[in-house]
């Protein structure tokens, strides 16, 4: 028998989430990543290793995929604004740090995992949908900030410019393209910013 079946199972409290017992599951689901890797993962390889009941996992997460989103943010976190004054070099930065992060840790070849999953699962669909709009808005903040200083035109849509750097930056960790150097993302954030189009001048009299 292992040595996990010996300890106590923890106690669903139905619905709403046990704070004790979703931090073990995250942890168990981390660790079972660590040893398993992405194929191997499984749901009742985490619940054995949580000591948690299936059914408790199936009613928080809807499944393998939604159960790594979590972990993936987990691990990740929220990086902060670069705040230099100049919304092309802060875009340029921020997308400096995700793709130095995917390039860095295991939790870059995580989320193209899941991504990948995506395009055939409709819970994976809807998990990775939830995800990109919070990350969009969280993202948006930056060009807000621009716009309190006057930098960018009151009508632009914070969320459409993060959409931007969002589709360049996930569509290089899934086609497996995260370097870029500075100079590189320098000019694409300078082309999301200001456009590809040489102004117009009105020649007409």
């Amino acid at each position: 028998m292992d040595e996990e079946d010996d300890k106590p199972a923890r106690r669903s409290i139905g619905a709403r989430r046990n704070p004790e017992t979703e931090e073990a599951i995250l942890e168990a689901a981390e660790e079972v990543l660590q040893e398993a890797g992405y194929t191997g993962f499984s749901i009742e390889a985490v619940a054995r290793r949580a000591r948690a009941g299936k059914p408790t996992i199936y009613r928080w997460w809807r499944g393998k995929a939604d159960l790594l989103l979590d972990v993936y943010r987990r691990q990740k976190g929220d990086f902060p604004f670069p705040d230099t004054g100049d919304l092309e070099k802060d875009l340029a930065r921020f997308a400096g740090m995700i793709l130095h992060y995917w390039r860095a840790n295991p939790s870059g070849q995580i989320f193209r995992s899941i991504l990948a999953e995506a395009q055939h699962d409709e819970v994976a669909a809807e998990g990775v949908k939830a995800y990109a709009l919070d990350r969009r808005t969280y993202m948006a903040g930056m060009v807000k900030r621009a716009q309190d200083r006057g930098d960018v035109a009151p009508d632009i849509d914070p969320e459409l410019v993060a959409e931007l750097v969002q589709s360049f930056v996930w569509t290089r960790l899934f086609t497996d393209r995260g370097e870029a150097s500075e100079e590189e993302l320098g000019d694409v954030m300078r082309i999301i910013v200001r456009g590809a189009a040489h102004e117009r001048v009105d020649t007409e009299r």
